[in-house]
């Protein structure tokens, strides 16, 4: 025997909503039936659950009772009640109960799809409640916007490693972990490679370390729909730290480090088709410099399957670089440039880029002379802005030279004392890439040099 489906539905913001609790939609809803004499009512609940799509538990069970024919009439307190969305409202009455002659009865708009009035007034009515369910989120989101200005973390999403979430403060606040957070980065800016990094402290995969490395919340950032604004929360690391883990992270065309104790692992380009090269043993002469496309030990890193690298014998290369490292370290160190802090230049100049935006805006709707000296100056602070990013950058580069000629002064000290991991990590201070085709062996230093020999 067919059944009249009374539908209730509460979304946590509205429990405590005068005439939205389950309660005082049950009372109405049974009233109804009483009234139209329908003895037979299953009630359909879902509570805690938002209107917006149809991904609730009473639902699914009510559309499967309906195609299974067990459903005569669908009733609800209030047209929302069933969707905030005009879409699945659409969909529920035209896909779902008209097919299976069930009639649709919202009491409080007085709707009932069993008459031609009441089936032209769902697309009307459901149309409105999408769009306050819009406003709602425009709101929200508006409110969230000022929450972040003014520097409180936005909530929801994974909090960051390092932190915990102080509900009260609505504020991010260090933890436990928070000293593991700045061990890697000074592991990292030290030469460890991020797989080691993930080893030795126990975490359980290098994309971790990547991802933490690349955290600007680290630096009292707070990041939000594509916009910068400064937290209140305590930094783990200072934004010069963070950009120089940055510039290393994403050094073009530099692949990642390995942990093999040979010197030159993760440094080696093939000269013709641009693969990496590993070492391989080669006998009693000890290893040689092998382009992955000729070794195909690993598919995924051929380039060209005929690739006409020979490949070099690694103690020839080991023995170049050594050697002009050690030149180099004899030479003067060059000035120091200023430095200035990227992190703010970038604000800045987002700032700015975001100021002009809205200037042009604002002239689209109404041409004004005003408008147009603002942009004028606008465009001028934007100038100024980029040139002291690029200032920023080159003194950046500059830092970063500075930091290889100290690696270098180690190398010229004490080299045949270090053992060979801090050799290896000294190298990947000093050598951006070391480039072999055949006999041609190309290397390329960290402090704009190059150095180009016969093999």
């Amino acid at each position: 025997m067919k059944h009249t489906a009374l539908y209730l539905r509460v979304s946590t913001e509205a429990q405590a909503e005068e005439g939205y609790s389950l309660a005082a939609q049950a009372e109405r809803l049974e009233a109804y039936c009483r009234m139209k004499g329908a003895a037979q009512f299953k009630r359909y609940v879902d509570g805690g659950f938002s209107g917006s799509n149809l991904t609730r538990p009473a639902m699914s069970e009510m559309i499967a009772a309906i195609r299974d024919g067990a459903v005569e009439r669908v009733v609800v307190y209030k047209l929302d009640r069933l969707s905030r969305s005009q879409k699945d409202t659409l969909y529920l009455i035209e896909d779902v109960f008209m097919p299976h002659g069930v009639d649709f009865v919202s009491i409080n708009e007085n709707i009932d799809t069993g008459s031609p009035y009441g089936r032209a007034m769902i697309g009307i009515l459901s149309a409105f409640a999408q769009l306050e369910r819009e406003n709602i989120f425009l709101r929200t989101r508006m409110g969230m916007v000022e929450r972040v200005k003014a520097g409180y973390w936005p909530g929801g999403g994974k909090i960051p490693f390092g932190y915990d979430y102080d509900a009260e403060k609505g504020i991010l606040v260090p933890n436990s972990d928070a000293d593991t957070v700045r061990e890697i980065y000074d592991r990292y800016l030290a030469g460890q490679s991020a797989g080691r990094i993930a080893r030795e402290l126990g975490l359980r995969y290098e994309q971790l370390v990547r991802q933490i490395l690349e955290r600007e919340s680290n630096t009292g950032v707070i990041l939000y729909r594509g916009e910068r604004y400064q937290g209140r929360h305590e930094p783990l690391v200072t934004p010069a730290v963070f950009e120089q883990a940055q510039r290393r992270l994403h050094r073009a065309g530099r692949p990642r480090a390995a942990e093999s104790g040979k010197l030159l692992t993760g440094l080696l380009v093939c000269g013709h088709c641009g693969a990496k090269m590993r070492y391989q043993k080669w006998g009693k002469a000890g290893d040689k410099l092998v382009c992955y496309s000729r070794d195909k030990s690993k598919p995924h890193l051929v380039h060209d399957e005929n690739c006409p690298n020979r490949g070099v014998m690694a103690c020839r290369v080991e023995e170049i670089v050594i050697r002009d490292l050690s030149r180099l370290a004899a030479e003067p160190e060059l000035p120091h440039t200023r430095q200035t802090d990227e992190a703010a230049c970038r604000r800045a100049y987002a700032q700015a880029q975001h100021k002009l935006r809205r200037l042009y805006e604002l002239y689209a709707e109404a041409e004004d002379d005003t408008l147009r000296e603002a942009i004028a100056r606008a465009k001028r602070a934007l100038d100024r802005a980029e040139r002291a990013l690029q200032q920023t950058k080159r003194a950046a580069a500059a830092k970063d030279e500075s930091e290889a000629r100290r690696a270098l002064q180690t190398i010229g000290a004490c080299w045949a004392e270090l053992d060979n991991r801090t050799r290896q990590a000294l190298i990947r201070a000093c050598v951006d890439k070391i480039v072999l085709q055949n006999d041609r062996i190309e290397v390329f230093y960290t402090i704009g040099e190059a150095s180009t020999q016969a093999g």
